[in-house]
């Protein structure tokens, strides 16, 4: 390990250690939370999404940073795509145990009293309808901005430049974006991943999503990569 390797760990140690042990802390986070959810999901993902691209970009070529590749960009892009997550958690949240039980006619009685089995159907419904329609459309966006950050010398003044859409998608890599972020991310994590996620109590969704941030950060990063290289 090198000594950028001990700084992080480091940093995310400080990161995550006052949520633990200060009751006071973890209290402020969750009011936070429960009064501004749209402002807590844009730091959020800002925060550890754009770690997690990071951390990505250590695996595949040891150093966490490099000049053009726009870790500030990154984290203003995956705040505002942290918005279009929280909105998604909540519209596939509510509307689909509601499809569940009025449109297919399914009788899982009062909340309180769900079975098990049920409450693991519920999830498992509202997690793979999320991923299926949802989670294609964010990746997609993420990655047309990741090459337009790329493309602009990863600053924040390039970021703000007009997005050349039919230029940047004709030049993605599809091959990638399907045989791995979408065929084998989706069903194999995300779907399994947000099925624990709907299952915990509402108010302890949003640390689970935030832990799952990292690692949508590192999954989106291995395959902008990995798609260099083809």
């Amino acid at each position: 390990m090198k000594k950028n390797d001990f700084l992080v760990i480091g940093g995310v140690i400080l990161l995550f250690l006052p949520f633990f042990v200060s009751s006071s802390v973890f209290g402020f986070y969750e009011n936070f939370n429960k009064m501004h959810p749209m402002i807590m999901s844009f730091i959020k993902f800002a925060v550890l999404a754009t770690l997690g691209e990071s951390i990505g970009l250590r695996i595949k070529e040891g150093r966490y940073n490099y000049r053009g590749f726009g870790l500030l960009p990154r984290a203003i892009v995956w705040g505002f795509l942290g918005l279009t997550i929280q909105m998604a958690f909540v519209i596939f949240s509510q509307g689909i145990p509601v499809f569940l039980t009025k449109i297919l006619g399914l009788d899982f009685g009062i909340p309180e009293e769900m079975t098990f089995g049920s409450k693991l159907l519920i999830a498992f419904c509202i997690s793979a309808t999320m991923n299926l329609i949802y989670a294609p459309v964010m990746m997609t966006l993420h990655k047309i901005t990741d090459l337009h950050i790329i493309n602009n010398g990863g600053t924040v003044n390039g970021l703000l430049q007009p997005i050349k859409m039919g230029e940047i998608m004709s030049n993605i890599n599809w091959i990638v974006q399907w045989n791995f972020v979408f065929k084998k991310t989706i069903p194999f994590f995300w779907i399994p991943a947000h099925t624990i996620t709907f299952m915990l109590p509402p108010e302890y969704r949003v640390l689970f999503a935030a832990a799952l941030g990292i690692a949508l950060g590192v999954i989106l990063s291995l395959a902008a990569i990995k798609g260099k290289s083809k």
